[in-house]
């Protein structure tokens, strides 16, 4: 993941630079998901500035899936996704810490978005509505 300085702009999911409020705002997830898309497009259409973390540039660290984990209460998985149905069967006969391991190199099994503000969770997945709310939006 790539550190942004805290300032008036900050890197979009197009690679452009955004002017708006610094929020110190983070976006994880992949760069072609529609759900992805439509979260960094709030954010813009808002003037919200964010970084956008591609899990295919920069995989996620063990400490961010046990985070997420935390958050939501299990494992980070989108179990309606291709990548976890191409890898149930396998996935299924790990055990925990292997199953981490394994969600770390087949992080397009993650559920996503994953909103951060201060490298705190808010939000798992995108909900217009929750956003205009946490992120104080009138």
């Amino acid at each position: 993941m790539k550190q942004i300085e805290e300032s008036d702009h900050n890197i979009g999911i197009m690679g452009h630079l955004i002017k708006g409020r610094t929020r110190m705002i983070s976006i994880y997830g992949i760069a072609h998901c529609d759900t992805v898309k439509k979260a960094c497009k709030f954010l813009e259409e808002h003037n919200l500035s964010y970084e956008f973390c591609d899990f295919k540039k920069q995989l996620p660290t063990k400490a961010q899936i046990n985070k997420w984990s935390a958050f939501l209460g299990e494992l980070p998985i989108n179990k309606k996704g291709t990548t976890y149905r191409k890898f149930k069967e396998e996935y299924d006969r790990l055990n925990n810490d292997e199953k981490i391991d394994f969600i770390q190199q087949h992080a397009s099994m993650i559920k996503r978005p994953i909103l951060e503000k201060q490298h705190q969770v808010l939000i798992v997945g995108f909900q217009e509505d929750q956003y205009k709310k946490l992120l104080l939006i009138d």
